[in-house]
């Protein structure tokens, strides 16, 4: 785990409104990612900075044990268009805590990670806490997702 500063970035993609209570998110998470896969949603997004999709979760109601947003989306220069079905949210600089999972993403590896940092001691803030599904994640059996969480 590293200290990192990152600036304010802007996203549009889709979202659900979940909680880790019950198991919901085990859920609710992979049917959104089943629809952004099978919609095509990568591609209908406009103004796209790369190619990378972003896994956000935000809109807290308090922790990681409350309801909160998951969007899955891509990074944008512009939010002057959002497509129909669609969101486009703007966060701010922030300092994160960075992780990085690697393994097969098939086998939980970032699911893993995550268990990995709700049981460490870190001074969340509970602003924006997001996966980055770049380049070295392509190969699904073999893959890297940097995952970058809020702290004070």
């Amino acid at each position: 785990m590293e200290t990192v500063k990152k600036e304010g970035f802007k996203i549009i993609g889709i979202k659900v409104r979940t909680t880790n209570q019950n198991n919901q998110a085990v859920t609710d998470i992979p049917q959104l990612w089943e629809k952004f896969i099978s919609e095509n949603i990568q591609e209908k997004i406009p103004n796209k900075v790369s190619s990378s999709i972003f896994s956000i979760y935000t809109n807290y109601q308090k922790d990681q044990t409350q309801p909160y947003d998951t969007i899955l989306g891509c990074e944008v220069n512009a939010l002057t268009t959002i497509p129909k079905g669609m969101i486009g949210q703007e966060f701010r600089k922030d300092t994160y805590a960075k992780f990085t999972a690697k393994g097969n993403l098939s086998k939980g590896v970032v699911y893993n990670s995550w268990v990995t940092i709700w049981n460490k001691s870190l001074d969340r803030t509970f602003t924006a806490d997001f996966e980055v599904y770049g380049e070295k994640a392509q190969n699904p059996a073999d893959a890297e997702v940097e995952i970058f969480v809020a702290v004070k």
